[in-house]
């Protein structure tokens, strides 16, 4: 028998096909609802589930569920969005953690600040966002968050944690690390430089500008770019189950691009700032032949390589078998270990 929880919002045999966007199936055995920070303290000061494993769930796009879950999920529902200081070189804006990631950039151009545009339409939420690191059409969100505000679960404490000291990365951050499970993010805060500058280094907005003629385009018109882009090469999982972009594009030697280049020359990949080059990770599927294929329910998208679908009552052991075929499939041929960006639990 589970002990008293007074304030909090506890239910129990939660089934989470719809707290997923694959639709895979699972059922939480305990999900705490956590609409405030003092939501995260109780949690921690319950003798029961503050001892207890715990699985942190935001939008759920960003997990493959393979299981039903023991563990206490918390279940990050943190609401508000508020300026904190429009100054002259900056607007600070924070955002709570369940706040849904596109609805928090279509906000800030509604009312009138400009700097998110480019991650327009990324599935998930707030409190998600630092943790992936998120990133798309030469953004990555770490560029403009100042702190990251949450509550530990260890003690209950309230931290702020600042941007050098997310150490963020391609996909990457102290929240996949030193900081998994052990705190949840409750707020954001973004710094939105001024003045605004478009950031259009991306293939597939240069080549808007060009079929435009539109070569600075304001805030508003990135947003429905890249919007359109966005909805012309990646499937709604509201439409078909999916988790965006299910692998990493792997980071190579300058050295290592130029022998798989030698073999395959149509190989795409882009050069980074530190002599690093990053490989297309769809083009590594797709010339494996894996667009459009299937292994049970479980598919690869026929118009993008790097997406994974539900195509129908598939399991989380089901997409986990294809990823992990695809996975040996471009090792065999390019020598590459592919890395998934879904948390598989």
């Amino acid at each position: 028998m589970t002990s008293p929880a007074p304030d909090l919002s506890v239910e129990h045999g939660v089934n989470l096909c719809g707290a997923n966007t694959f639709g895979l199936p699972s059922t939480a055995a305990t999900l705490v609802r956590i609409r405030s920070p003092q939501d995260v303290r109780r949690v921690v000061d319950h003798p029961v589930y503050g001892v207890a494993r715990k699985l942190i769930l935001g939008g759920g796009s960003n997990l493959l569920l393979t299981r039903n879950l023991d563990e206490v999920v918390l279940s990050i529902e943190i609401d508000g969005i508020r300026v904190v200081e429009d100054g002259p070189d900056a607007t600070l804006i924070e955002a709570g953690a369940g706040v849904v990631w596109h609805d928090l950039v279509r906000w800030t151009l509604d009312h009138g600040h400009a700097g998110l545009e480019n991650l327009a339409l990324i599935p998930g939420t707030v409190g998600a966002a630092p943790v992936q690191n998120i990133g798309a059409y030469g953004l990555e969100v770490g560029e403009r968050i100042a702190t990251v505000h949450g509550v530990d679960l260890i003690t209950g404490r309230a931290v702020e944690i600042t941007r050098d000291q997310c150490r963020f990365g391609y996909r990457d951050s102290i929240f996949k690390r030193e900081l998994a499970g052990k705190t949840v993010i409750t707020h954001v805060r973004f710094r939105l430089p001024k003045p605004w500058q478009p950031v259009l280094g991306y293939q597939d907005l240069e080549r808007r500008c060009q079929e435009t003629g539109i070569a600075q385009p304001d805030a508003r018109t990135i947003f429905d770019w890249v919007c359109d882009i966005r909805r012309a090469k990646l499937p709604d999982p509201a439409q078909i189950g999916n988790a965006g972009s299910f692998f990493k594009n792997p980071v190579v030697t300058a050295e290592q691009c130029r022998d798989i280049t030698g073999r395959d020359p149509h190989l795409v990949f882009y050069p980074l700032d530190d002599g690093h080059c990053k490989l297309a990770a769809g083009w590594l599927i797709d010339a494996c032949g894996w667009k459009g294929k299937s292994l049970g329910r479980a598919g690869v998208h026929p118009r993008q390589a790097l997406v994974l679908v539900n195509l129908g009552g598939a399991t989380g052991g089901e997409v986990l078998t294809l990823a992990r075929a695809i996975q040996e499939s471009v090792y065999g041929r390019f020598g590459i270990r592919l890395e998934p960006e879904p948390v598989v639990v």
